[in-house]
């Protein structure tokens, strides 16, 4: 069995570790806050694919799907992924974010950083480190978490809803052909349903991100394709660039070929590959062994 299938078939069988299919969480129970109502695109939600205590490395991500801030691939660039990070050993919240045109920044951020403090506020209770939670994203989900890695804050200590006492900087970033600047090769799409059709154009480069890299940046895993005609690799590479610049730890790699959005690969057996890469880079970093 190749390693790609042998991947599959973990993915597969982490199933078995959870009793059944977890269910979302909404990340604010009470109302999110600028909710324009109470429909389903109103209720941001986090789906925890949290795994036993005691059966994991205390590592976790929060992941964000992609679709242009418009849609989102729950199933492809969220739960799939979720299930084989748990064959990993490390759990998993899939985000549900507020999307364009109905919601502009920050609300996405907002609902990205809310994801990354509830995991980490509750790190105890998932059997979690508090110093292992990473975010990942695909596609504009990885401009999402490219944000949340370059504008982040360390919580109000003095705040009434515990959660807010937490800080929102992950501790590590997988980013997966994201779209990272809103410059000359932005993903047009992503930019006008996130900034609407006339942004400012300070706000442009607050959100270009590889702008926005200091050595504070968490270390960084990213994935794309030279063919990617969607978001194109610049994005990826401006953004390492950056990060080799500031002097965080970054590896980066880039396949001749293959289209964008395809999440695990599982059918390709070149890019299927990427995922060991990642393994092997949260490996090294030591995020795959308990403590």
């Amino acid at each position: 069995m190749t390693l790609p299938r042998i991947v599959l078939a973990l993915t597969l069988a982490t199933a078995g570790l959870q009793a059944q299919e977890p269910k979302a969480e909404l990340l604010w129970p009470a109302g999110a806050p600028s909710a324009q109502g109470t429909q389903p695109e109103d209720q941001p939600s986090l789906t925890p694919y949290v795994l036993p205590k005691g059966s994991g490395a205390g590592t976790a991500v929060v992941i964000c799907p992609g679709g242009g801030y418009q849609t989102l691939s729950m199933d492809k660039e969220g739960y799939a992924v979720a299930k084989w990070l748990n064959s990993l050993g490390v759990s998993a919240f899939v985000l549900k974010y507020r999307l364009g045109p109905r919601y502009h920044h920050p609300i996405e951020l907002q609902d990205a950083q809310r994801a990354i403090r509830i995991v980490r506020s509750r790190a105890a209770e998932y059997g979690l480190q508090p110093d292992r939670i990473g975010i990942m994203g695909f596609s504009a989900g990885g401009h999402l978490a490219s944000t949340a890695g370059t504008h982040f804050d360390a919580g109000n200590a003095s705040a009434a809803d515990a959660i807010d006492r937490a800080g929102s900087r992950p501790d590590f970033m997988v980013l997966c052909y994201p779209v990272i600047t809103f410059g000359a090769f932005a993903h047009a799409g992503s930019r006008r349903n996130l900034l609407g059709d006339n942004p400012d154009p300070k706000l442009v480069e607050n959100l270009s991100n590889e702008l926005r890299v200091t050595k504070e940046t968490p270390p960084t895993f990213l994935f794309h394709t030279t063919t990617d005609a969607t978001v194109p690799v610049e994005n990826s590479v401006m953004f390492y660039s950056a990060l080799r610049k500031a002097g965080v730890p970054a590896e980066l790699h880039i396949y001749e070929r293959g289209p964008h959005g395809v999440g695990l690969a599982p059918n390709d057996p070149v890019l299927s590959t990427w995922p060991a890469r990642l393994a092997d880079w949260l490996r090294i970093h030591g995020l795959l062994t308990a403590k």
